[in-house]
């Protein structure tokens, strides 16, 4: 199952995707995931809508955020290249960071520059979606069974003000820092190895696969559950392959994830 957030009518709804002549349409309208409280309460069943609805392509969609998490857990050089090109040691367990989700950005939408950065990089990366809480999970657990599916992201990094603050918190949490989409997917295996492709206005320049993992999903979400209790709706970031590079105003950025669309945004300098 493929399911999209989007506005319709002035309103904010769900929708089924699904693949027709070739590209991803919107096929139907879905019922809203339960950490949608909000939403829920003011439309508790999808077949409640007060209008019609025709299927539509999905690049044609106005599209938000497949997800409203109530946290974003981003995992840093979990690609040994990655770690390598910065010059970082390769973990030996687990390196996480936060970003809030004012920071979330719709598919096509603008990443705004912030003026304090000189150095603003793309790190396109396979995100997953927590399906149901998760806290505390063995080794041996389930864990397939805690996941909704799986999105793109693009972890937006101020790296400039990375390396001074010493923390990430910043630098990883300015607004529109957090693409994510097109859309979530059940449909893919991560085990069987996802190729991950970033491009930049065309340009290949991140090219890998979840097989590279330094930690595996398994293994991520025994290591995060054991100190942090995971929602539905929550975000996890699962770190970049190496390629990573700053960007320019006007500059656009495509992340690519087999089975799972494109996820395209531009930038553009603060106060342009």
């Amino acid at each position: 199952m493929k399911t999209c957030r989007f506005r319709f009518e002035n309103q904010v709804v769900y929708g089924f995707v699904a693949e027709r002549d070739g590209e991803p349409w919107i096929v139907d309208l879905a019922a809203a995931p339960d950490e949608d409280q909000a939403h829920k309460l003011a439309h508790p069943q999808a077949t409640s809508w007060s209008f019609d609805f025709e299927p539509v392509p999905l690049r044609a969609a106005e599209l938000l955020p497949p997800v409203t998490p109530s946290k974003i857990i981003c995992v840093g050089r979990n690609y040994r290249d990655h770690a390598k090109e910065l010059g970082n040691e390769v973990p030996t367990e687990p390196l996480l960071f936060f970003k809030p989700p004012s920071s979330l950005l719709a598919p096509g939408g603008i990443v705004i520059m912030p003026q304090v950065s000189a150095r603003v990089d793309f790190e396109g990366e396979l995100a997953l979606v927590i399906g149901r809480r998760a806290s505390k999970l063995l080794p041996d657990a389930d864990w397939r069974s805690y996941i909704r599916g799986y999105t793109i992201a693009n972890d937006i990094t101020a790296r400039d003000l990375q390396k001074k603050d010493g923390q990430w918190t910043r630098a990883k949490g300015f607004d529109t820092f957090c693409p994510v989409g097109p859309y979530i997917s059940d449909e893919v295996d991560v085990g069987a190895g996802l190729t991950v492709e970033t491009r930049v206005n065309g340009e290949l320049r991140q090219h890998g696969s979840t097989k590279d993992f330094i930690f595996s999903i398994p293994q991520l979400l025994t290591y995060i559950t054991a100190a942090i209790t995971l929602e539905p709706g929550d975000l996890l970031l699962t770190g970049t392959p190496a390629g990573v590079g700053p960007v320019a105003s006007g500059d656009r950025v495509d992340v690519e994830i087999s089975g799972l669309g494109v996820l395209m945004n531009t930038f553009a300098a603060q106060g342009a």
